[in-house]
């Protein structure tokens, strides 16, 4: 893929430290003719601190539906775009599908480059398996909350959830009563911030700690998923035997 041919880059921004950003994402910034921001204000900053001074748009979640499809019309037309949220990788839990679904539909090339997120680095953190996991993003605040926690039940891999201070300890109640207590997770906090915060232990000890430890920042919650259960020797020895039975 040509870069000349490319009329959206999402660009990642820091999550926390301003010395995350790539040299490919300030080479980007300062390449393009506009830049869609989630909050101009938030980037307007980020910009500043870059040295950078290009056109910022607002692109949103409660305008992107009517924005969308002049953004393609220019985009035909010849303009170049980067796509960036307040902070992480644009469409992770932000605004973002909807365009480069538009703009791919309409035959024009996206990409979007390598860089900062926050689950990564949670997860990492966590100390549980992350060979294999499950990014659930937030939950649902109300209607549709306790479903989506149920149809997790039996889920094996590793779980990540972004979540609010406000609903931390509500979300930590409802995991608890859902996958039992002594589940093992961990919350991180204010991610590669100077109060970065990693605390680990069962839910119910995160409950406990979360009484009387105030919480700000942005979370993200990783939790073990369900333990398999091991065979022995002899039950995969009588498996094996019922099935040669079966199969006689």
């Amino acid at each position: 893929m040509s870069e000349s041919s490319i009329r959206l880059f999402l660009v990642p921004t820091p999550i926390g430290n301003l010395k995350d950003i790539t040299l490919r994402a300030i080479e980007t910034l300062r390449s393009v003719d506009v830049i869609l921001a989630e909050d101009t204000r938030t980037s307007g900053m980020l910009l500043k601190h870059l040295e950078i001074s290009k056109p910022l748009q607002s692109y949103h979640i409660f305008n992107e539906h009517k924005a969308v499809e002049k953004l393609v019309e220019r985009m035909k037309k010849g303009e170049v775009f980067a796509l960036v949220s307040d902070a992480g990788t644009p469409a992770i839990s932000d605004p973002g599908f909807l365009l480069v679904r538009e703009v791919i539909s309409a035959g024009l090339e996206v990409q979007c480059l390598p860089g900062p997120t926050a689950f990564v680095p949670a997860l990492v953190n966590s100390g549980l398996p992350n060979d294999r996991f499950v990014f659930e993003g937030f939950l649902p605040h109300k209607k549709g909350r306790k479903t989506r926690i149920d149809s997790l039940l039996e889920e094996i891999r590793t779980m990540i959830f972004y979540e609010s201070p406000h609903r931390l300890m509500k979300t930590l109640e409802q995991l608890a009563e859902a996958f039992g207590p002594e589940r093992q997770a961990c919350v991180s906090r204010e991610l590669s911030k100077l109060h970065e915060e990693n605390v680990r232990g069962s839910l119910a000890e995160l409950m406990d700690y979360y009484e009387t430890n105030p919480l700000k920042g942005e979370i993200v919650l990783v939790v073990e998923g369900k333990p398999e259960i091991k065979e022995t020797r002899e039950e995969k020895q009588e498996k094996k035997q019922a099935a040669w039975k079966k199969n006689k």
